[in-house]
């Protein structure tokens, strides 16, 4: 059997560790001084967006309340509102800047639908391209990314500032 290593995953296996023992990044790095090197590309009133530390594809954000809330149902009308309208703006951004060909957008409520963080709503905006689904995933479980988190945040973060 041929064996592909993927190094780089034991960093999302620590972080669903530490995130299971306590610590929401949904709640920390938006508190925290530096949006760069947290990834924060967009900060609203009640919401933020970030680039996904562990992306499907390049370019894959999320919009996320600053309050530690759980359940779609608990966000203000203001937040609910706000949140919509970063996606919007996220996908604005994404089609200007890296040219997908559609996007999956998506929150994941609950352990069993998938949220690696269910207690802090996150949707996902996911951009999408003809072909970026590939052997890769299906035989080997890994996805290979073209593109270096850093190098995608550079690209997006002025942008993202810029649009209505």
């Amino acid at each position: 059997m041929e064996q592909i290593r993927a190094p780089w995953r034991i960093e999302y296996i620590e972080h669903t560790l530490k995130a299971e023992k306590g610590g929401c990044f949904l709640c920390q790095k938006p508190n925290e001084d530096n949006d760069e090197s947290n990834l924060i590309l967009y900060r609203g009133e009640s919401n933020f967006i970030i680039l996904n530390s562990f992306p499907y594809n390049p370019g894959h954000l999320m919009a996320a309340p600053y309050r530690h809330v759980g359940r779609l149902e608990d966000l203000t009308d203001a937040e609910s509102k706000e949140h919509f309208a970063l996606i919007k703006r996220s996908i604005k951004v994404l089609t200007e800047v890296i040219k997908p060909a559609g996007f999956n957008i998506g929150m994941n409520l609950g352990k069993v639908a998938g949220a690696g963080v269910d207690d802090h709503i996150h949707t996902h905006i996911v951009p999408r391209w003809q072909g970026d689904t590939n052997f890769m995933p299906v035989v080997s479980n890994t996805k290979v990314l073209s593109e270096a988190l850093t190098a995608t945040y550079n690209k997006l973060k002025d942008s993202m500032r810029s649009v209505l």
